[in-house]
């Protein structure tokens, strides 16, 4: 019905149009036939809508059908014009330059036949006709979902390669499909997968020394192109590391994958099923799937170099970490050496000596067997520990030369289920960040109490302290520090291994006031 209503239309008015044209006047009889037309046309059309539903209408004209009609069309323009002139000379009173006239609009309308007689003409012509007259080969819907659920889970640049390849062959039912990606330096080509290529050959890049002319080609023309007759150096590399299997398999063409503007990498294909050539549909999806791809190269690639550098950011943390240990360690040497020219005598304090240094080497050798098993996250091995004994440790082996008052008062607490060695880490670290601050003779207290389900240890000393705003900002960021040969790694360190313990870790400090850290660890239910 849609197609009548329409049809009775225009033939009508065709009709009534040329009687008008040819007569030069309008009858009432064609006015009238005008207005049944018009009347039947609408009539149609809404029996049409009420039936369907929808104003739709799936027609679509063969191209030898659209061809003969632009051939009728420029004939039909031709006579439109030729008449025209005829109407304005006659009107003039006069037909003596009407033949040249004439005559000119003839050569007029053959160097417009010449001009679309042109490859670039044509191929816009048949672009037009197929993105607006054809029925589409491909469901766009369709593919753009293909793709995105066979390379949305592809994390991987040879994953992602190997399925592009594999849905582009499948897609348009080609043989020989191989992608070709661009090195960092923007040197050379190297092939990431193909269904025909083997790997050694084409692990050496097929465009050694060319890549700079492939990407200013592409980027002036962006689109897919049949390489198969090209005359540039790159097209013939192409044409020899990506042979035709088939005799008969058609011509072979190049799509760029473009992103930001950079040339990623080409695909290429060839060896289609039957030989069947590349239409201009063919073309426009080649483009449409380039693009996709690309943007999938694109960020695969952008999550690659992220991935590195979270890699290469845990590794400096952990091996930051690593030097922070030794640095404690060799902080209690260094106490300890301080101290030895006044006390070398005291056999009691020799003693103790060797005890530290003992104790400070085994925990570098520690440190150092451990570097070769660094993990990006924290592990606690956890077993009951006495809170009170490891902090007892800790002042012992610090007090000594230290420069300072250091004083423990530790009350009773339960057995914790902690990691020993992690927490004394933790505590070390707090007592010689409190010793450093602190000037000479002044009180250090490292404290220890029970808080409901708490049990909480506290440094306390009375040195600079510290500013509100670097405590809010700054305090427990690694690479932040208020000390000149600091690291600024030790409190998020503390930080770190605290939460790790499902505990927390607080400040109260007031500049020249001196500070106090608290930690808290839960206390196990009986």
């Amino acid at each position: 019905f849609m197609v009548l209503g329409v049809g009775v239309l225009f033939v009508v008015r065709i009709y009534t149009s040329s009687q008008a044209l040819l007569f030069g006047v309008v009858e009432p009889a064609v006015e009238s036939l005008n207005f049944g037309a018009l009347l039947v046309s609408v009539l149609l059309i809404i029996r049409s809508l009420f039936r369907a539903g929808r104003f739709t209408l799936d027609v679509y004209p063969s191209q030898s059908v659209l061809q003969g009609s632009v051939t009728v069309l420029l004939a039909g323009i031709y006579l439109l014009i030729v008449g025209l002139f005829a109407k304005v000379v006659g009107y003039l009173g006069g037909d003596s330059s009407f033949a040249l006239k004439a005559f000119f609009v003839l050569v007029a309308v053959v160097a417009l036949a010449i001009v679309l007689q042109s490859d670039r003409a044509q191929l816009l012509l048949r672009r037009f006709v197929s993105r607006n007259f054809q029925r589409p080969l491909y469901d766009y819907r369709t593919v753009w979902r293909k793709f995105t659920e066979g390379t949305a889970s592809r994390v991987e640049p040879a994953d992602l390669s190997r399925a592009l390849v594999r849905l582009m062959a499948e897609m348009f039912q080609a043989l020989s499909v191989t992608l070709w990606i661009m090195d960092a330096k923007k040197q050379t080509f190297v092939m990431s997968a193909s269904t025909s290529v083997s790997e050694a050959s084409g692990s050496a890049g097929p465009l050694a020394g060319d890549a700079a002319t492939v990407e200013t080609y592409f980027r002036a023309h962006p689109e897919p192109v049949d390489f198969e007759e090209l005359a540039t150096p790159w097209a013939e590399a192409l044409r020899q590391w990506h042979p035709s299997v088939f005799p008969q398999g058609g011509h072979r063409v190049c799509v760029p994958l473009l992103g930001r503007g950079e040339l990623l990498g080409v695909i290429t294909l060839g060896d289609r099923v039957a030989g069947a050539a590349f239409s201009v549909q063919d073309f426009d999806m080649l483009k449409c799937v380039g693009d996709h791809a690309a943007a999938n190269l694109f960020n695969v690639q952008l999550s690659q170099k992220l991935l590195q550098a979270k890699e290469l950011e845990a590794f400096q943390t952990m091996a930051t970490f690593f030097v922070h240990d030794l640095k404690n360690a060799a902080s209690t040497l260094k106490l300890m050496l301080q101290n030895l020219p006044d006390h070398f005598d005291d056999p009691e304090f020799r003693a103790d000596a060797l005890r530290g240094t003992a104790k400070t080497v085994n925990h570098i050798d520690h440190l150092i067997g451990r570097l070769s098993s660094l993990r990006h996250e924290l592990k606690i091995q956890a077993s009951p520990t006495d809170l009170n004994e490891v902090a007892g440790q800790v002042v012992a082996s610090l007090e000594l030369g230290s420069g300072v008052r250091l004083t423990k008062a530790l009350e009773p607490l339960p057995v914790l289920t902690i990691d020993r060695e992690q927490i004394t880490k933790v505590v070390t670290n707090l007592v010689i960040n409190a010793i450093e601050a602190s000037p000479k003779l002044s009180p250090v207290h490292v404290s220890t109490r029970r808080s409901n389900d708490w049990a909480v240890l506290a440094v306390t000393d009375a040195g600079s302290g510290m500013s509100e705003a670097f405590m809010n900002q700054s305090l427990f960021k690694p690479f932040q520090t208020t000390k000149k040969s600091g690291l600024g790694i030790g409190m998020f360190q503390s930080k770190l291994i605290v939460e790790a313990h499902s505990g927390r870790i607080s400040v109260v400090s007031r500049p020249g006031k001196g500070t106090t850290f608290e930690i808290s660890l839960p206390v196990p239910k009986s």
